[in-house]
C-alpha cells in the first residue's frame, strides 16, 4: 500500500527510533508512548490484520524475541497488544512495565482510543535515550 505509514517505515521513507529487524520484522518505538519502551512489532511485507500473516508462528516468535529483551533488562511485565485500528498494516504494541500504577494503569487508559497523543510524544533526544536502553544487538 503506497500511502501505508508502516510501510514507507519499511521502504526507509519514514525515520524511525528501531529496536530490532531482521528480514521479515521489525521493532520500533511508538511516538506516542504509553510506557517508556512502548515498542510497535511490524511484519516488513504489507498485511492488513495479524490474522492476513502467513508466518504468524515466526511474526510471535520475534515478539516474543522483543519481550523477553524486555525482561531481561529488568522488567518485571510486558504487555501486548493488538487491536487492528488506527494503521491497516499488521501491528503488535509490546509494553514494558514493572506494574507501577503510574506505570501502566494511567498510561494504558487510553487504550480504548488507540489514536496518537500529543501528550505521550517525546522530544528525539528523550526517544533516542529510550531507544538506546531498549535496542537489541
Amino acid at each position: 500500500m503506497n500511502d501505508c505509514v508502516f510501510c514507507k517505515i519499511v521502504k526507509g521513507e519514514i525515520p524511525t527510533y528501531t529496536i530490532a529487524e531482521n528480514d521479515k520484522f521489525l521493532a520500533f518505538l511508538d511516538l506516542s508512548q504509553f510506557t517508556p519502551g512502548h515498542t510497535i512489532v511490524i511484519p516488513k511485507q504489507h498485511y492488513e490484520s495479524i490474522w492476513d500473516v502467513p508466518n504468524i508462528d515466526e511474526y510471535y516468535k520475534f515478539v516474543k524475541e522483543i519481550g523477553n529483551h524486555f525482561r531481561s533488562i529488568g522488567y518485571k511485565y510486558v504487555d501486548t497488544l493488538t487491536m487492528g485500528r488506527g494503521v491497516f498494516h499488521s501491528h503488535v504494541h509490546v509494553i514494558p512495565h514493572n506494574g507501577n500504577k503510574n506505570d501502566w494503569r494511567d498510561a494504558l487508559q487510553p487504550i480504548a482510543d488507540l489514536q496518537e497523543d500529543e501528550n505521550r510524544r517525546l522530544n528525539p533526544g528523550e526517544m533516542k535515550t529510550i531507544q538506546k536502553k531498549f535496542q537489541m544487538n
